[in-house]
């Protein structure tokens, strides 16, 4: 292990399959801390927990459908079964599939905000409850919920997916007001474009519907076009950020989305 600075910390993160989450998982349990990835994708999160234990971290796994209520109170009860306590929470769950409004669907529409907004408000309600449950440690509770520069910005042809991020910046503000009289933080990161297997699917979606028009385009031409430091991001990038989030570091904040995007959206 590389270091000790996340050492009793125990999380659950969400979106742990593939992507950012599981880059998250396997670098908190790096720096100490033990981790519940949670996804709807079992084989996803079962070898991510393994690869966790395999190099000599703590991990277990936990299907979830972060949509439904009785999933998030049990993964929540299920991190206290495993670990004795939960006081990290990585509300990292997303989805997005573009249209070009006016012609978006309803489906699309609860989609998108059932997973992205009440996804994140469900689990972080449990997780939460938890937490308030457990009492005053002499530490501080933290609660991440990840966002995107569409936090700050919308896209003409992402919408919902504009909205549902905006929904998770209110959600941090709120949180953050209701729960520092529990010794909780609630903060966040928003990341611009990052090469995972999201965006690769996105990428193939803003062909599909004639936004570009060869796969591969979107994510170049907006690195050329939008981000001042002229390239994509990789999950890699927003690490040293979410450990900075879930660490004693960070402990003097609560409300705040910081911005991983490199230059994207400069407010």
């Amino acid at each position: 292990m590389s270091s000790d600075r996340l050492a009793g910390r125990k999380a659950l993160i969400t979106g742990g399959a593939q992507g950012m989450g599981a880059a998250i998982a396997k670098d908190w349990a790096s720096l100490g801390a033990e981790v519940c990835v949670a996804d709807i994708n079992q084989e996803g999160i079962a070898s991510v927990a393994e690869e966790i234990r395999a190099a000599g971290g703590s991990a277990t796994h936990f299907s979830l459908d972060v949509t439904s209520e009785e999933q998030a109170k049990a993964a929540v009860a299920h991190v206290v079964a495993e670990f004795g306590e939960i006081n990290l929470l990585l509300n990292n769950a997303g989805v997005n599939k573009p249209t070009i409004f006016p012609n978006t669907p309803k489906d699309n529409y609860d989609f998108i905000m059932g997973v992205n907004a009440w996804g994140k408000f469900n689990v972080m309600k449990w997780a939460a409850q938890q937490m308030i449950d457990q009492g005053t440690r002499d530490y501080v509770y933290k609660i991440i919920n990840v966002g995107s520069i569409l936090s700050r910005e919308a896209f003409l042809d992402v919408i919902p997916y504009s909205m549902s991020k905006h929904a998770v910046l209110g959600l941090i503000k709120g949180g953050a007001k209701a729960l520092v009289g529990h010794n909780i933080t609630v903060n966040g990161y928003g990341p611009g474009v990052v090469r995972t297997e999201l965006w690769e699917q996105l990428d193939k979606d803003l062909v599909e519907i004639g936004m570009f028009e060869k796969e591969g385009e979107s994510m170049d031409s907006l690195a050329e076009d939008m981000i001042l430091m002229k390239r994509y991001s990789y999950p890699e990038d927003v690490l040293g950020t979410a450990s900075f989030l879930a660490s004693s570091d960070s402990d003097y904040m609560t409300g705040q989305l910081i911005m991983i995007d490199g230059g994207m959206v400069l407010h």
